[in-house]
């Protein structure tokens, strides 16, 4: 069973499961694919009946509020290319788990605090989107910026927060839906940490997920008192900036001090789940982005089965700092936190070492993971990490 989440994440004013969300659109109408990984509703558009639509909408989250310390500690601007790829990736990559590579269209909503925000920051998110869209070009994915809005928010936003949405269009009999996973087939997991072909840095692997738990965890209180606007004033004082670490520490194992560590850009794994959908889509049943949910997250889609996880990434450095500084039970890191892999593709077991090649080819490692196999009693999930085996249900 889940469960109950640590009362600091909640006193935080954060949920990895978010309940009281799902209750709220329980009754929505789920769209024409209702285990798929985005809805995904008629087009409306064009009104052909081949095809359908998909719009997805989130953003960095609090990451920007780590990123504002960051870059009035450090001076260095190039942090806020970081949270608009943030801000795209979170959208695009949910969007190719249904099956979706392009082309995309984005709309952009800043909320900014302009007493804190200059122009220069709003130009250096606004050319991150850009050099995103160049990137994607590159392998053949067109992602289109057709505008937005920046909004002067003070009263609302403390420092800043980067929203996008993006929409698709794709034929009914290209999509993916996780109702179709099944018995009997393998899980490719590809890791979410190291440096890929087309990244310019090693990633630590975090993407945008309990970014406000991994700062009050990691950080040092001195930045309560220098960036007062990166938090809730109302917070328990013993629920802010609790850790033993400053933003230029080193983080052991990687490259990265702990502060561009937290704000490693989410990876993107457009490139190749492009690749592998042209070499093998027939064989492929559903894929899942390891977001808000992170390991726990397939509990979503299936049904009658059961997915055991027993060939886990080893767990990335800088998760093991957050679990040791949090004190978190293992079984609560991997419901908040991906722990070393944020996409996984289900497969037929034949195809899962050419999903492990292709992604190897963009330096990205990739492994089977897991399996699916039969369950008599509903849905569950094993697994089985370095410490202990975790059973969810």
């Amino acid at each position: 069973m889940f469960s109950k989440e640590s009362s600091h994440y909640l006193r935080r004013g954060v949920s990895a499961s978010k309940d009281d969300v799902h209750s709220a659109i329980k009754n929505l109408d789920k769209g024409l694919f209702p285990k798929a990984f985005c809805k995904i509703v008629p087009d409306y558009l064009s009104g052909d009946e081949e095809f359908c639509l998909a719009m997805h909408a989130d953003g960095a989250g609090t990451k920007s509020s780590l990123a504002f310390a960051y870059w009035r500690e450090t001076g260095n601007v190039n942090v806020w290319k970081g949270i608009a790829w943030d801000a795209l990736v979170m959208n695009i990559d949910d969007l190719l788990c249904i099956g979706a590579t392009g082309p995309f269209l984005v709309s952009s909503t800043i909320g900014r605090n302009k007493r804190l925000i200059p122009g220069e920051i709003i130009s250096r998110i606004i050319k991150g989107n850009e050099e995103f869209c160049q990137m994607m070009s590159q392998f053949g994915i067109e992602v289109h910026l057709t505008g937005g809005e920046t909004a002067d928010v003070g009263d609302l936003v403390r420092t800043i927060i980067v929203d996008s949405t993006v929409i698709t269009r794709l034929k009914k009999s290209q999509v993916i839906d996780n109702g179709n996973i099944k018995p009997g087939l393998s899980i490719v997991g590809l890791s979410s940490f190291g440096q890929s072909t087309y990244e310019e840095n090693y990633n630590s692997g975090i993407g945008s997920n309990g970014l406000t738990a991994a700062r009050h965890d990691l950080f040092h209180s001195y930045l309560k008192d220098i960036y007062p606007q990166t938090y809730d004033p109302d917070l328990e004082p013993n629920l802010i900036y609790t850790g033993p670490y400053r933003l230029t520490d080193k983080l052991e194992g990687t490259p990265l001090d702990f502060g561009s560590a937290v704000l490693s850009p989410t990876r993107t794994y457009a490139p190749v789940i492009k690749a592998v959908l042209e070499a093998c889509k027939s064989h492929i049943y559903g894929m899942v982005h390891c977001s808000g949910g992170g390991q726990t997250k397939i509990l979503n889609f299936i049904e009658n089965a059961h997915v055991i996880k027993d060939n886990l990434f080893d767990t990335p450095p800088l998760f093991k700092a957050i679990q040791k500084v949090a004190g978190l039970s293992w079984r609560e890191m991997y419901t908040i936190y991906n722990m070393g892999h944020r996409m996984e593709i289900y497969c037929d077991p034949q195809v899962a070492d050419l999903i492990v090649k292709i992604s190897e080819e963009f330096n990205i490692e990739a492994k089977i993971i897991g399996r699916v196999e039969p369950s008599a009693n509903g849905k569950k999930l094993t697994l089985i990490t370095p410490t202990e085996t975790l059973q969810y249900r």
